[in-house]
């Protein structure tokens, strides 16, 4: 009698047991992303730390909540790599698989939606910053915490939302990759280590798309996007989905950020940015600057490119002329930071350095140069290669639109 009475007790308790349902992806929120990510506690994230290991655990967490399965190694989402950083910076850091307190190790994080189809989309952001400052900081007062809210908490977080979006949305003809880069900031490590590791097939993807510093959209709405080149269909769908920005639109694969590492592996890319500013590379780069409507405007326009591409099959390749390389050797400098966003004639001033010829010579923020001595400034490159024919000691003329009159002044190099 007893042992019927447990058999039966047991039985009922395996009918009442609820099915068990795959927990839903969960939407999260930009700006908490980025406080998250920019916060003191994570001292900079600098690669190779306790601190950026930090930031990774985090990336993981959220992948994971959006449904994103893992892609790094032996079923993680995350992907080390060893180098030895260099000493000279015009020479690469070199990957090993030595450990020892002369090597320090970066780690990926890579979450995937598996669509069950051909290709594969990789969308990618590096999340490491400069930490307390050093080598590759442009302030000047001593070490301070280098939050990188723009540069590049703001990048992680349209990533973020991507994710989860991609992960919710009908649209299936294509698998989808989402990194958070580390060692960007050390030579785009990362990106590089893993087109050379790569932990899906590398002829499987169909396009890379890279935000890096998007967390600044100005009044004037403009968004910088590189890479428009290196497919022939880039440019139609680009210009035919966008709804809310001047663009500013660059050929070139190549730039200092992580979509080039896939751009040499013969891959198409994108490369949105939103410009520089005061506080780049700075202590000042904090989460309470950034324009967060932007940001979700930019991860909206993404959406919008992707969609177009769901059905598309892989996207055809294209090589394009390397802008960096055509860039003349200077002699002398104006002493400005140029706007990369103006999409008008010349070459308007972002920011002028203290003692320097430009301001020595009065001119301001704003100041767009149209002409330098003898010759006619049209864009970056006119100026640059007019700069370049300069020496120090020259004198000359500058004339710049300044809010619509033409300000002539002596530069002194």
């Amino acid at each position: 009698m007893r042992i019927t009475t447990l058999f039966i007790a047991i039985c009922l308790l395996v009918s009442c047991k609820t099915e068990v349902k795959p927990l839903e992806p969960v939407k999260g929120n930009m700006k908490a992303d980025v406080v998250y990510l920019a916060s003191d506690d994570l001292q900079g994230r600098e690669t190779g730390t306790s601190y950026e290991l930090q930031a990774a655990d985090y990336i993981a967490k959220r992948m994971k909540e959006s449904g994103l399965e893992p892609k790094g190694n032996e079923g993680t989402y995350f992907q080390t790599f060893s180098f030895k950083p260099s000493s000279d910076p015009h020479q690469e850091a070199a990957f090993t698989d030595e450990k020892g307190d002369a090597f320090l190790t970066g780690t990926n994080v890579l979450g995937y939606i598996d669509n069950g189809a051909a290709q594969t989309v990789v969308i990618g952001a590096h999340y490491d910053h400069l930490g307390m400052g050093g080598e590759g900081s442009l302030h000047r007062e001593g070490e301070a915490i280098h939050n990188g809210a723009d540069d590049n908490a703001s990048g992680v977080a349209v990533m973020l939302d991507l994710a989860y979006e991609l992960k919710t949305s009908d649209k299936k003809g294509n698998n989808y990759l989402f990194m958070a880069f580390s060692g960007e900031e050390m030579g785009l490590l990362g990106s590089n280590y893993f087109t050379k590791n790569s932990t899906i097939a590398l002829d499987s993807i169909t396009y890379m798309i890279n935000m890096d510093m998007v967390g600044r959209l100005n009044e004037e709405n403009t968004l910088a996007v590189y890479g428009t080149g290196t497919s022939p269909r880039w440019n139609q769908i680009i210009n035919a989905v966008n709804k809310d920005f001047e663009l500013a639109l660059s050929e070139s694969g190549v730039g200092p950020s992580d979509h080039t590492s896939f751009y040499l592996n013969d891959i198409p890319v994108l490369h949105f940015f939103t410009g520089q500013h005061e506080d780049y590379h700075k202590p000042g780069d904090d989460a309470e600057k950034l324009n967060y409507d932007g940001m979700q405007k930019i991860s909206d326009y993404i959406l919008r490119i992707t969609a177009e591409f769901d059905n598309a099959g892989k996207l055809a390749f294209r090589k394009t002329k390397n802008e960096s390389e055509e860039v003349p050797r200077f002699k002398v400098g104006l002493g400005v930071v140029p706007d990369y966003l103006f999409t008008g004639k010349g070459m308007r001033i972002d920011g002028v350095s203290e003692e320097k010829p430009a301001q020595k010579a009065g001119l301001l923020k704003g100041d767009v140069v149209v002409k330098l001595g003898d010759s006619t400034i049209v864009d970056m490159m006119s100026y640059m290669r007019t700069l370049a024919t300069f020496d120090n000691g020259d004198k000359t003329m500058v004339t710049v639109d300044r809010d619509g009159k033409m300000v002539e002044k002596e530069i002194e190099f």
